[in-house]
Order: C-alpha cells, then structure tokens, then sequence
C-alpha cells in the first residue's frame, strides 16, 4: 500500500484495503446526495467518492453527469442553471442536489475522492476545498493530468492525487500488452483508479491483466484502486491481487466482505457532523 508522505495528509494513511462508497453508495440511496453519504457513513465508512460539476454562477457540485435530465427534474446542462434554480431540483424525485462545500463539511472525519469532470471545475474545486480545510483527506481523481496537476499545484502537498487520464491509459495499456511502464508515470500520482473494464477491453475482470497492473504500479509506487466493483466474489479476487481500495455502489457488500476476511477497520470519529444537515439541504 502508498503510504502518504505529507504530515496534514490522511487520505490513503489508514489501513487497507478501503471500502469506498461509489458516488455515495448508489445502489442503497440516490447518488451524490446527503442521503447516500449519510448510509455509507453510518455503515463505517470513512471513504466516500463523487464527482464535482459547477453551476453557472460557480458553485461546486457533488453531481456527475453534465446534464441534469437523467436523475432530476430539472433539464438542461448543470452549468446553464444558476444554484437558487439546482436547489430546488429533487434527485429521483426526492432528494436535493449537493453542494460539494456541503459534503465535504457534513462528514468532517471521512476521506473524499472527487472526480474532476470538466476544466471549469478546477478554480471552484480549489476554492472549495481551500475554504473547507480539506486538503489532507481530499484525493482527486478522473480527469486529464492537466486538471488535476492545477488542483495539486493550488492546494500543496496535502493533497493526494490519482492519476490522470493520460498516465492512466498509458498503465493500463502497459498491463493489457505485458511491456513496461514507462517511467514517466512514476511520481506522477499517489494512486490509480482502475475500471474492469473500458468499454469493450477487459482490465480489472481479467484475472492475468489485473496480477500484471497491481505489480507494476507497485513498482511504480502507485495504489490501484478499482471501480465500480458490486459483487463479493470480484471484491475477494481484488482484495487477494493486492488493491489499495474498492469503489463501490454497495458499500453494504464490501463491508461485508471486509468484515469476513477480518480487514475490516471500524471508524473512530464521529463521520457525520448532524448540525449541518440544514445547510446541506437547503
């Protein structure tokens, strides 16, 4: 496992492997909202992931896609509407949009990924986490190296990093063929989030391919997190090839497989922070 070398840092500094809840744990509450987050957290999770998408007037998201049609009432893309519009907005009928300022400071104990989903997101991003004091628990993840490179540049060394999707493609296309990495990669990035499969090319399913992927970052000194793992077998076979982390839309699964091969570590600290939850809804 990546230990982490900054002295504020606690994201990727607990025992592994973690269970993290897929856009909060989707397949147990609608994704991305303080529901979703609040059942991941009270099953004891401490990692938790999102996406980040920003409004017209600039306020940060936990929202993955960049329209609003598929999980809300409201049409168009997110970045058309203003925030007092995406506030009124019910998630699957609902539950209201999450701003990511909200999320980050409901669950002051828990360890976030945010997927960085377009450019315009990196200022607003920053700022957040900034004005939050977030840094140290905060990794981003699932954009272009560029953005994320901006992110870390703005927020120091606290903040941890997966790699993006340049350096990626270049480890998995490594994995898939068998040859080396290229060396570039190394320090690029604390971690790797791994899909089974892109598109079509098995990655993580395949068995041979995952053994390859997880020894080469290792070399590299990177942690393979893989995404979106919903069955326990699956989380079995990643947790003996030596995953840093699973994402997950059923955090209750991997709870349960973690607490059956005793790797299960229960939280501390209080997760959810219950004044909030009036902001968080407003």
């Amino acid at each position: 496992m990546v230990t982490t070398t900054a002295a504020s840092r606690t994201y990727g500094s607990h025992p592994g492997p973690w269970a993290v809840a897929h856009r909060g744990g989707m397949g147990l509450a609608p994704e991305n909202t303080l529901l979703a987050f609040e059942r991941a957290a009270g099953l004891g999770l401490t990692y938790l992931e999102t996406d980040v998408r920003v409004t017209a007037d600039g306020v940060p998201l936990a929202f993955h896609d960049r329209t609003l049609d598929r999980i809300t009432d409201l049409r168009g893309p997110v970045a058309s509407r203003t925030w007092a519009q995406i506030s009124k907005a019910r998630v699957h009928g609902t539950e209201p949009v999450l701003p990511l300022e909200d999320l980050l400071g409901s669950f002051p104990d828990a360890c976030v990924s945010v997927d960085v989903k377009e450019a315009r997101a990196v200022r607003p991003l920053v700022a957040t986490i900034r004005r939050t004091g977030a840094a140290g628990r905060v990794c981003v993840a699932g954009g272009w190296d560029g953005w994320l490179a901006a992110v870390s540049g703005a927020c120091g060394p606290a903040l941890t990093t997966a790699l993006g999707w340049r350096a990626l493609t270049a480890l998995v296309s490594a994995a898939r063929t068998g040859v080396r990495p290229p060396r570039w990669i190394a320090g690029a990035a604390d971690f790797a989030h791994v899909g089974l499969a892109y598109g079509r090319l098995p990655v993580l399913e395949d068995p041979l391919i995952t053994a390859r992927l997880v020894g080469m970052a290792d070399e590299l000194g990177i942690g393979v997190v893989a995404w979106t793992v919903d069955d326990a077998p699956t989380v079995h076979r990643l947790v003996d090839a030596g995953v840093a982390g699973v994402i997950s839309d059923r955090p209750d699964v991997l709870r349960e497989v973690l607490v059956a091969r005793d790797l299960w570590t229960p939280p501390h600290a209080r997760l959810f922070r219950p004044a909030l939850r009036e902001a968080a809804t407003r």
